[in-house]
């Protein structure tokens, strides 16, 4: 990928004050509040915990999910953070524009810079997974003076992706679920209860099926087709944009999408230290495959 493009952008974005919903309980006594972001007219949806003069988390999902991905996060850490969960543009409760473009990267991160802001705040944390990795890693760059610390589950850093992509045979093979996703029409074979098989819990799963019943299909197909790379994959060869945050990355590693060969040189794309946990025996979906372990790093890391 190429965001040496990005530099160019400086996307204002615009917020409103939070409508709060009836609040949703969930594991114990916290109490989730819903909320939304203006985002240069997109409206995104978040879930909030924990008290609003702590230090800001802004959780950030990938495909196929939703906020509530983040529960168990949320739960452990509202005691000492303001955790903010959202939706990205597409999914659940947030908005979901029509065209392609509307997927950009640039616009991913101008939907976090609103959730920051929507929260009065001008910096953050920012935790993100899968798709909400790449944003995430992307806000950090083009974004530093608002991103406190960086931490990302499961999405190495786009550079070491798009090396493996370029290659790596197997990460060529394994992504092959992407091109498909790219083709026109891809969307039309989604279905919300397929979305969720990979969902373990079935309580859980039936809050998904939901939430997907509310999502864009062809809007989730739009990452891809926006930003993921495409055939023949070539090096990106552009400026490199150092991250200037401390940087943890944790990683399952049974994920057969984004192979863990892609780690190897994060060190090289930043500025300060990283710190790189590899979890055996979970999978793409680590918070929740490796629930207490993830819970007990962010903690550790963020309070070291």
């Amino acid at each position: 990928m190429n965001y040496s493009e990005l530099r160019l952008f400086e996307v204002s974005a615009f917020f409103l004050s939070a409508c709060l919903f009836p609040t949703l309980m969930f594991g114990g006594d916290l109490k989730v509040e819903h909320g939304y972001a203006d985002s240069n007219g997109v409206q995104i949806h978040y879930a909030a915990a924990g008290n609003k003069d702590k230090p800001l988390i802004v959780m950030v999902h990938g495909f196929p999910d939703f906020w509530y991905t983040w529960r168990h996060q949320m739960e452990f850490l509202s005691s000492e953070f303001r955790t903010v969960a959202m939706d990205l543009r597409g999914y659940n409760l947030s908005d979901k524009p029509k065209g392609v473009e509307q997927y950009d990267l640039k616009l991913l991160v101008s939907d976090v810079e609103a959730v920051i802001k929507a929260q009065g705040r001008d910096k953050a944390i920012i935790l993100g997974h899968d798709w909400g990795g790449i944003i995430s890693w992307t806000f950090a760059m083009v974004r530093p003076q608002m991103t406190e610390r960086l931490m990302i589950l499961n999405l190495p850093h786009p550079r070491g992706l798009n090396r493996e992509l370029a290659t790596n045979p197997k990460q060529q093979e394994n992504s092959q679920y992407a091109r498909n996703f790219q083709k026109e029409g891809a969307h039309k074979m989604l279905t919300a209860e397929g979305l969720a098989l990979w969902v373990k819990d079935e309580k859980a799963r039936a809050k998904y099926v939901e939430a997907f019943q509310k999502s864009d299909f062809e809007a989730m197909l739009n990452y891809y087709k926006r930003n993921y790379p495409k055939e023949p994959y070539t090096l990106d060869t552009s400026e490199v944009i150092k991250v200037k945050c401390p940087v943890l990355m944790i990683h399952g590693l049974d994920d057969w999408a984004l192979l863990h060969p892609a780690l190897n040189g994060t060190w090289e794309w930043l500025e300060k230290d990283l710190t790189l946990i590899t979890v055996p025996h979970a999978g793409h979906f680590v918070q929740q495959d490796a629930t207490d372990m993830v819970n007990r790093s962010i903690r550790m890391w963020l309070n070291r």
